[in-house]
């Protein structure tokens, strides 16, 4: 079973960006992409037993209902040991910070590298 990675965002089009940037890996089973419309979806995915642990959860801080930071506490409570990376467009430092003191693994800014993403999925399948 490939390596699932767990995307939390309210963009609809979210879904196609990643599904296009990592076409190949995802057509050689490299890892898997599953997809979330908001902080409750992907909660709702975590604690379903027949679903796989993702190796990596991407959530953008910016959500309507629950946002990414409130999602991110309770995914640490849920899955400690799957790390949690922040996407936003607000890169001043207290977003940082609080994304950090909340349990964040890293912090990515839009527009998103996904040249710094594929090295960043890259280096935990190989942990």
């Amino acid at each position: 079973m490939a390596a699932l990675i767990l995307v939390v965002d309210d963009e609809p089009d979210v879904a196609d960006l990643f599904n296009q940037h990592f076409r190949r890996e995802l057509r050689t089973g490299k890892f898997s992409l599953a997809f979330a419309a908001s902080g409750r979806d992907a909660l709702e995915h975590l604690r379903r037993p027949e679903v796989a642990t993702p190796i990596l959860i991407f959530t953008d801080v910016s959500m309507p209902g629950m946002t990414g930071f409130e999602f991110l506490q309770l995914a640490k409570a849920a899955r400690p040991e799957v790390p949690v990376i922040m996407i936003t467009a607000n890169a001043d430092e207290d977003t940082r910070r609080k994304a950090s003191g909340f349990g964040a693994d890293a912090f990515i800014v839009k527009p998103i590298d996904f040249a710094a993403l594929r090295n960043e999925i890259d280096r935990r399948l190989v942990a």
